[in-house]
């Protein structure tokens, strides 16, 4: 059985140390992720927008190679967790806790 090489064990404290909490750190990842899916996702149906057609019939519909090019490219990229928690990791990710603003 291979092991996905985009798996990677990553040390808890190491995550944790930018936020004091490992939880908060995980939900800021969380939170980047979603932005980064929410982007790929528009960006990759802005691209296959231009194949669709507006004729239902299954006998006009063929299939277009660059279509599924675009598809596969899109498969064959990093996910929007990895991607996020790499960021985190390299201090890419501007956050702020609104609480602590408040009570300054």
């Amino acid at each position: 059985m291979a092991i996905n090489p985009s798996i990677i064990t990553r040390d808890l404290d190491k995550v944790a140390a930018p936020t004091g909490n490992i939880y908060e750190s995980l939900h800021i990842v969380g939170n980047r992720a979603k932005q980064i899916a929410s982007s790929l996702k528009e960006e990759l149906n802005t691209k296959l927008s231009e194949f669709a057609s507006t004729v239902d019939n299954l006998e006009e519909v063929f299939e277009n190679k660059e279509q599924i090019e675009i598809s596969k490219f899109y498969e064959r990229m990093p996910k929007p967790t990895t991607l996020a928690m790499e960021e985190f990791m390299e201090g890419k990710v501007y956050y702020r806790f609104p609480e602590e603003e408040e009570s300054k």
